[in-house]
């Protein structure tokens, strides 16, 4: 035997030079293939095993041109809000006998566009992403688009005309914090948006104007505030809104990172959570249940968006002419003590 064990990946190339056949005849023994003959199947099987060969899933796709891999894009792998939709993405393809590659862009659009290019050139089948918080323009999906390679957005979504998506009821979202507030005794309540061109930052808007017109409260433009989703920004506009000369009774963030700033903002004045001032979060991180005090927040049905995807992913792979779909999925606003005056645990 030539070559050492361990040293790479025994491909098949390999295994036909430490034996002297062509590459088609060990593939076709490995694969039992009747026109080879008994003998010659089981010694390159018996080679097979001793050099611990195992077969190259990208290879063996690339020849069937079909990879049987799915890219998956997200802005970060640290939050459990992505993690377990990747993991919801995962499991049905692993019941379709694929496989996921995931990469991260970091919230910036110029490693998004690279992300896409690196998984397209591992020949992955297609891509499921949520868009990063700075891609304002999508000129990079236009490629995929026009080739028919597989695409699905989800979360942060654009071009649902064009490509398939998955999405939550956001405005309904919204709605619930604001009346959840309202109901609880709070009059002057503030928004902490992101950036506008976000979709989920516009229906969430949407979400909190139309929750304060159907509880009879006048929105004041001074409570709508904005960032750029980091802990740094998200500070600053809790700054602002509490450096108001009428500041707000009560704060919602465009998601939980933002509204953990706030916290830090608020507690750094000196002032109590929910008593001066009521806190909700969006997204309902790990996190949520371990501050003081513990973050009412609005949680997704992450798995459930991960397998959304992967089923509109399959769908788009099975019927490509099929027009574009958006699956709206509903949310749950789940109450602890930070917006809660007189809080009753159960």
């Amino acid at each position: 035997m030539t070559m050492e064990k361990g040293k790479r990946h025994v491909s098949l190339k390999d295994l036909a030079k430490e034996i002297g056949v062509s590459i088609s005849t060990v593939s076709r023994a490995l694969n039992n293939h009747p026109d080879i003959s008994p003998e010659v199947t089981l010694k390159i099987q018996k080679l097979a095993a001793e050099m611990n060969y195992t077969p190259n899933p990208l290879a063996m796709g690339l020849l069937k041109q079909a990879t049987r891999m799915i890219g998956v894009i997200v802005p970060d792998l640290v939050t459990h809000f992505y993690s377990s939709i990747i993991s919801g993405i995962e499991q049905i393809a692993e019941e379709k006998g694929y496989y996921i590659l995931i990469a991260s862009s970091n919230e910036t659009l110029q490693k998004e566009i690279k992300a896409i290019e690196n998984l397209m050139k591992t020949r992955v089948e297609g891509l499921i992403v949520c868009l990063s918080q700075e891609t304002q323009s999508y000129e990079h999906f236009d490629r995929l688009i026009k080739n028919s390679i597989p695409l699905v957005f989800f979360d942060r979504v654009c071009r649902t005309d064009e490509v398939p998506s998955v999405v939550v009821d956001n405005v309904d979202a919204a709605q619930k914090i604001t009346k959840h507030f309202y109901k609880n005794g709070f009059r002057r309540i503030a928004y902490i948006a992101g950036p506008d061109h976000l979709n989920i930052s516009q229906e969430r808007t949407r979400g909190y104007l139309s929750g304060l017109k159907s509880c009879g409260l006048d929105f004041y433009p001074e409570l709508l505030e904005k960032c750029n989703l980091s802990t740094k920004d998200a500070i600053k506009a809790t700054g602002r809104l509490l450096n108001l000369p009428k500041p707000p009774d009560a704060i919602f963030g465009i998601n939980d990172t933002v509204a953990f700033a706030a916290m830090k903002e608020i507690k750094s004045r000196g002032l109590r959570i929910p008593e001066d001032i009521a806190l909700v979060g969006f997204t309902d991180e790990f996190h949520s249940t371990v501050v003081d005090p513990a973050l009412t927040s609005i949680t997704h049905p992450t798995f459930e968006i991960g397998q959304e995807a992967a089923r509109l992913f399959f769908n788009r792979i099975e019927n490509p002419e099929a027009n574009p779909v958006q699956v709206i999925l509903n949310t749950k606003l789940v109450v602890r003590k930070s917006s809660v005056k007189f809080y009753l645990s159960h």
